[in-house]
């Protein structure tokens, strides 16, 4: 008896020593790859922790304040699997007032958004489509108003901190309550015989198009889209030698206005007279109302486009959401509650208050600033809870899917690294969870001052975690 308690007690020891051991492995290649000379000017928080015990196997600067950039998007994510559930449903809502036409926006981000109908296998304007079949059901041929409820959000549909230059780009497009094909139009152009013809996705008189494309036949074409004053009036400049260049996403405004005016054409197209106004308003809640139809988009949805896919719209979209939620009749969600919510998750955690500052959902606003030890923090929250799993599906998969498709590609890491990128100019980042065969190891790296090489500095940490690992097996 007394042997086997020694042989027991020298396997502990020799546990402990090994676990060390590979602590020290790690931490040595981790600062040997932060040390590169190219690497001096770019600043770093970094923490990894063991996800079963939460304990610390490397950090620095942990708890730093940061640029985040789109890491920020996992605070949102997080805060509103917390604050909404596994099981919410945005639902958006079309139906009869009278003879009015009325459209109640839930915040949707997905509403139209071409990935998830791809994936669902429905056909672009497959939404106007089922109004207008509800409306044959109903023998409706004509209505007066299309009255458009977006309140379910505030009216600030541009956040204050967004750089101008980028407002007509998909990422920094208006977040509104009522959202469609992520509140973006395809622009592309043709050169016919030396001519240039500007075209747009979906077609549709909403937005008016200026063209001063300049056919070539060498070269190489580049197109781009400005605003003038009046909105959604946009001057298309560049070169084109292509027959056909594009489409590439260019951001509109009045989101609503967007859809109602859709709406509009394609019931003209159909033989729906709706000769009335398109007016974005609240509706009465005790007013008249006929359901014809509802589209629904489940959470999972949303949180894979926020996380996977870095959309920016379903983090803001979100952000608002969680605000609106809050309020006692579900409405006026903005950014400032949205912040409120966040911080108050956040601070529950333990996370002091010196380790965050929010401002806006999607990570654009350079105003956000985050420790990696805030992130593992609620990344180990989420590993700990009951919806891990359904969390850690909406991560970018390493050589597989999302904003890390390209990346770990090897055997050895792919599929086996999940997590969420961040870029903007100076700023990259990259946190999730890798998998290895002595178990789960949660990740943060924010990169500030950073350059074109970092992108591959922080993979390389990633890559590390399973490499230590791996050593340690051999």
């Amino acid at each position: 008896m007394r042997a086997q308690v020694k042989r027991l007690s020298v396997a502990a020891i020799f546990a402990v020593c090994l676990g060390s051991f590979t602590r020290a492995d790690l931490a040595k290649q981790v600062d040997g790859i932060i040390g590169k000379s190219l690497q001096k000017r770019v600043k770093f928080s970094i923490h990894i922790i063991k996800a079963d015990s939460g304990k610390t196997v490397y950090d620095h600067d942990a708890k730093e304040l940061m640029i985040p950039a789109s890491n920020m998007k996992l605070m949102v994510s997080a805060t509103a699997l917390k604050c909404l559930g596994s099981d919410y449903v945005y639902k958006t809502k079309i139906g009869l007032s009278g003879n009015t036409l009325v459209v109640i926006g839930s915040g949707d981000p997905l509403l139209g958004d071409e990935k998830t109908d791809a994936k669902y296998g429905r056909e672009p304007s497959w939404i106007f489509k089922d109004i207008i079949n509800a409306l044959n059901r109903k023998g409706v041929e004509a209505i007066e108003d299309i009255v458009l409820d977006s309140s379910v959000f505030d009216d600030e549909r541009v956040h204050p901190s967004w750089p101008a230059k980028d407002l007509n780009k998909w990422y920094a497009c208006e977040v509104n309550g009522l959202n469609y094909n992520d509140n973006c139009v395809g622009i592309g152009a043709r050169n016919i015989g030396g001519r240039v013809a500007v075209f747009i996705e979906p077609q549709t008189s909403f937005v008016t198009l200026i063209n001063e494309i300049i056919p070539i036949s060498q070269g190489a074409s580049m197109i781009g889209t400005y605003r003038n004053r009046q909105p959604n009036k946009l001057t298309v400049r560049g070169k084109c030698k292509e027959d056909k260049y594009g489409p590439f996403d260019v951001a509109i405004e009045q989101p609503a206005g967007f859809f109602g005016f859709l709406l509009a054409e394609h019931l003209a197209r159909a033989g729906i007279d709706a000769a009335g106004q398109i007016v974005e308003k609240p509706m009465d809640p005790a007013g008249d109302f006929t359901l014809l139809v509802e589209f629904r988009t489940h959470i999972k949805d949303c949180l894979a486009r926020c996380n996977k896919n870095s959309l920016s719209l379903a983090a803001e979209s979100l952000l608002k959401t969680v605000a609106a939620n809050s309020n006692p009749d579900g409405k006026d969600g903005s950014w400032e509650k949205g912040r409120q919510q966040i911080a108050e998750y956040l601070s529950g955690l333990g996370i002091d208050k010196n380790q965050f500052h929010l401002d806006d959902g999607s990570g654009l606003s350079r105003q956000n600033e985050l420790s990696a030890n805030a992130i593992t923090t609620v990344l180990s929250d989420i590993y700990k809870g009951g919806n891990w799993e359904f969390y850690r599906d909406t991560l970018a998969v390493g050589g597989e899917d999302g904003t890390i498709a390209k990346y770990f590609k090897e055997e050895k890491y792919k599929g086996k690294i999940r997590g969420k990128t961040g870029y903007i100019s100076g700023v990259k980042s990259f946190s999730g969870i890798a998998n290895t065969a002595g178990g789960d190891y949660i990740f943060s790296i924010l990169a500030n001052n950073a350059n074109n090489l970092s992108r591959y500095t922080i993979n390389d940490i990633a890559e590390a975690i399973i490499d230590s690992e791996l050593d340690d097996d051999q």
